[in-house]
């Protein structure tokens, strides 16, 4: 399966490559909230971050339930375009807009 953020719409979404089967679901934030850098964690769940939300915000959607929650990034992050998960499931994400690098450590 694939997850991708829609910037322009506000949505997250899911595409199965084998059938062209796809879902859609609006961000916390909103038609405005512009998510970009996505993803997944090991145990399953997606993380994206919302760039038109001030301060941003990280996003996390489990599949499973289709429930979402969502946190303010501190430094407000501006536009957070690349994340990525460790082994652990914890994420590294870069705020491009305030020239820093973020941990986000996954409680369990």
């Amino acid at each position: 399966m694939i997850y991708y953020t829609d910037f322009a719409r506000g949505d997250l979404g899911w595409l199965d490559p084998n059938t062209g089967k796809t879902e859609e679901w609006s961000s916390p934030g909103g038609p405005e909230s512009r998510p970009y850098g996505i993803a997944m964690t090991p145990d399953g769940a997606v993380w994206y971050s919302e760039s038109g939300i001030k301060p941003n915000t990280i996003v996390w959607f489990d599949p499973s339930t289709k429930r979402f929650n969502s946190w303010p990034i501190p430094s407000g992050g501006d536009v957070v375009r690349n994340m990525v998960s460790t082994p652990e499931g914890n994420l590294y994400i870069t705020c491009s807009g305030v020239n820093k690098v973020g941990i986000v450590e996954v409680g369990q």
